[in-house]
């Protein structure tokens, strides 16, 4: 499994907007072959601040599968353009503890 993390910037004033596209959004995520689960997280220090999180089979899933999908770009136009600055996506592996 493969945990994508996403600190993402709103535009201020905009989260209400964001937040309802993102419901929308969040429907196109779920459809994707190698989708687990996702979940988003608004910052109580900064409102225009979200945490996104979303797990995947594979890391090839997020960035082929999805990325590389028609449904993408309908993410994109559903959510893309209330970030300031773009955010930076990474991934991250779970540690096996004894």
């Amino acid at each position: 499994m493969i945990l994508e993390a996403v600190m993402l910037n709103i535009k201020p004033g905009l989260e209400d907007d964001f937040e309802s596209a993102f419901q929308k959004a969040s429907s196109i995520i779920s459809r994707t072959n190698g989708y687990l689960s996702h979940e988003l997280h608004r910052c109580i220090e900064a409102q225009s601040k979200y945490l996104l999180l979303v797990k995947w089979k594979s890391l090839e899933a997020h960035t082929v599968g999805f990325r590389g999908s028609a449904e993408y770009q309908e993410w994109k136009k559903l959510l893309h353009h209330f970030y300031e600055p773009f955010p930076t996506v990474e991934h991250f592996e779970e540690i096996e503890l004894a």
